[in-house]
């Protein structure tokens, strides 16, 4: 019986698509897919993990302090994403398990892409429009007037990884004035991508259209909520790729029922999975997708390679490339 055991854990993806990474895995030790309940608790998901010490990891479940008290053995968490707001960094290292993600570029081109695509599909009401010739109501083309993307002032929130290659899309591809807003980034980074730093209150007074691209943090959990919708011009338009805590969700819904916000496009949400009772979903001028930013051939394959090298490289006792833990040479030795 091998010693490594591993467990998939929350994946809709891994391994689906390009099942050469399981036998990869195969070779190394006995894998398992495990699907809990998002909001878990920690005692319960240690629980259900027993015996594993090596995590591939979605975006949920949540890996708390409470979850690494019961969960000594653990060797690995690999990420298969960029995040890592769902696992307690400090706990991990003090129980010597090494959190390892995804290079962010892995993903920027295939995630921005699908902020702009869902931003689109909304201004075009593109949903609308095909579910009309689905119902043999062609005629009625007319109630599908949209918005155009060209020319108008975007205000990007977040100007990382993602949020850079936004820029690019909006500013190059569509000839957008582009504000951006992130406190990290120096002034020459975000001209370099041909945006304009400005403050939040700017951004938010000043943009027809905003793309949220930030990583969630304490300090800008619902970021977006009433006091920041009512600074924003009447017949804004949103689109979220990034993380579904940056919005207030009752306060999106209530600008998008007032006409303040006319089309909120996401791709993520606070608590996911969603379900067709979202209040989101009961409006017509939104478009939700199920957190398929990063849903491309070429993001998936080599976001599962990465996955498995990270094993690979546990098993040769080798640090794992994107190791998050800001003292994992330590932990790892």
């Amino acid at each position: 019986m091998s010693k490594y055991t591993i467990a998939i854990v929350n994946s809709s993806s891994f391994g689906k698509v390009f099942p050469n990474h399981i036998k990869r895995l195969e070779a190394i030790g006995e894998i398992e897919y495990v699907n809990v309940e998002s909001e878990i608790s920690g005692r319960e998901l240690a629980e259900v993990l027993h015996g594993f010490n090596v995590i591939i990891a979605s975006v949920t479940p949540f890996f708390t302090e409470e979850f690494f008290e019961h969960k000594d053995e653990l060797l690995l968490i690999s990420r298969h994403g960029i995040g890592y707001n769902n696992i307690d960094i400090e706990a991990a290292e003090k129980h010597g398990t090494i959190v390892s993600i995804i290079p962010a570029l892995v993903e920027r081109d295939a995630v921005a892409e699908n902020n702009v695509t869902n931003l689109m599909t909304i201004l075009r009401r593109t949903v609308e429009a095909d579910q009309s010739v689905r119902e043999d109501l062609w005629e009625n083309r007319a109630q599908f007037v949209g918005r155009t993307l060209f020319n108008k002032t975007v205000g990007v929130i977040g100007v990382g990884n993602t949020g850079s290659a936004v820029v690019e899309i909006v500013r190059n591809g569509f000839r957008c004035e582009v504000l951006a807003y992130d406190p990290y980034k120096s002034e020459r980074h975000i001209q370099s991508y041909g945006a304009k730093k400005v403050e939040l209150d700017e951004l938010l007074k000043s943009a027809d259209i905003i793309c949220l691209c930030a990583n969630l943090t304490e300090e800008n959990y619902h970021m977006i909520s009433y006091d920041e919708i009512e600074k924003m011009k009447d017949h804004v338009y949103i689109s979220n790729s990034a993380r579904g805590a940056l919005v207030d969700e009752e306060a999106i819904v209530s600008g998008l029922k007032n006409g303040k916000i006319a089309g909120f496009a996401t791709d993520v949400l606070e608590e996911e999975p969603g379900r067709r009772d979202h209040p989101y979903l009961m409006l017509d001028n939104v478009v939700m997708t199920p957190h398929t930013s990063a849903y491309t051939m070429e993001c998936l394959e080599a976001m599962g390679e990465k996955c498995v090298r990270d094993v690979e490289d546990i098993v040769a006792n080798k640090l794992p490339e994107r190791t998050v833990q800001a003292r994992s040479h330590a932990v790892f030795q």
